[in-house]
């Protein structure tokens, strides 16, 4: 067998096979189903503080559907245990307004549509990476002036909630 023929037949081959699993093993793609960004052998624990209903007009549950609701985004949407102090994490704040909008108007003059507006001031710290900040997060929502506040607000104020705890959940942990 000639010099050739043993190069193409035995050592081309093994070449190719060696380079191939070289860059399998050397090639490393990282998935997160969360969308979290976070390095859990340096950040463990995060601290959410209660976060108080200081709107001039709000509604009495909100404050607690908010506490109960980014405790649980961040508990079920992480690894990160939750403290009362000290977290690797910290976020702190107050929902800042909770208002009503005439959103359009029918042809009697009468508001045919009301806008809900519902802000919240977030305060957060990164004790690991000393990144701090300090944001307001809002979402909106519109009802049929037909119906009275008090039979959608609580289903509104739901959806608007989920809304900013996902702005806050993406501004705080995720790589968005």
């Amino acid at each position: 067998m000639t010099p050739t023929k043993i190069f193409v037949r035995f050592v081309l081959p093994t070449a190719l096979l060696v380079a191939t699993l070289w860059l399998v093993v050397s090639c490393s793609i990282s998935y997160s189903f969360t969308g979290t960004n976070i390095n859990y052998d340096v950040t463990k624990t995060i601290q959410i503080d209660k976060i108080a209903n200081r709107a001039p007009y709000g509604w009495a549950p909100m404050e607690a559907m908010m506490n109960n609701k980014i405790q649980d985004k961040y508990a079920n949407g992480t690894r990160l245990r939750i403290v009362k102090r000290g977290g690797d994490l910290q976020i702190a704040g107050e929902i800042t307004s909770y208002d009503q909008f005439n959103k359009a108007v029918s042809a009697d003059g009468y508001s045919s549509q009301v806008q809900l507006k519902l802000s919240v001031n977030i305060r957060f710290k990164n004790t690991k990476t000393n990144q701090q900040w300090e944001r307001q997060f809002s979402a909106t929502t519109q009802y049929d002036a037909t119906q009275s506040l008090s039979a959608v607000q609580e289903t509104l104020v739901d959806q608007m909630l989920e809304d900013i705890i996902d702005q806050i959940f993406n501004a705080t942990v995720a790589d968005w």
